[in-house]
Order: structure tokens, then C-alpha cells, then sequence
């Protein structure tokens, strides 16, 4: 397993990889099955954004974004 440093080998010391692998490509829901993860896992700290959605343009390091598309799929996952 390599070691992993905060700050050095993601800028902001985040894990955004590991959400990335539990998020990407599922739907969010109600409870985790292969095709779904469960909202009240996600951090505290998160919003879902959708396509054409508004949002505030305030960054917040520990604010995990998770956007979907159309149908509720995850597309991508980034912290601030």
C-alpha cells in the first residue's frame, strides 16, 4: 500500500480519491446497494450540485461537491 502524505500528494490534503471511488458512477439514495450510496454517509460538510443548478461561489476546503447529471449519477467529486 503506498503512503500517502496530506498535503503532498493532493494539494489540499483532502481524500477526494477515496470519495471518488465510493461516489463515482452510483446514484445517491437512501441506503447503499451496488448501484447506490446512501446520503447520511456523506460528510457533514457536502452539497449535490446538477447540471445547470445555482450555487455560491464561496470556497469551503473542508465542503465536499458532489455533481450529478440527469439522472443522478455522480460525475465528478471535489472538495471546497
Amino acid at each position: 500500500m503506498p503512503l500517502v502524505v496530506p498535503g503532498i500528494q493532493s494539494s489540499d490534503g483532502s481524500n477526494k480519491e477515496e470519495w471518488s471511488n465510493k461516489l463515482m458512477g452510483k446514484k445517491l439514495g437512501e441506503s447503499h446497494d451496488n448501484v447506490t450510496f446512501a446520503k447520511a454517509d456523506l460528510p457533514k460538510e457536502h452539497r449535490v450540485l446538477k447540471p445547470d443548478s445555482m450555487s455560491t461561489m464561496d470556497h469551503k476546503p473542508e465542503r465536499l461537491n458532489v455533481h450529478v447529471d440527469e439522472q443522478g449519477t455522480v460525475t465528478n467529486v471535489r472538495y471546497g
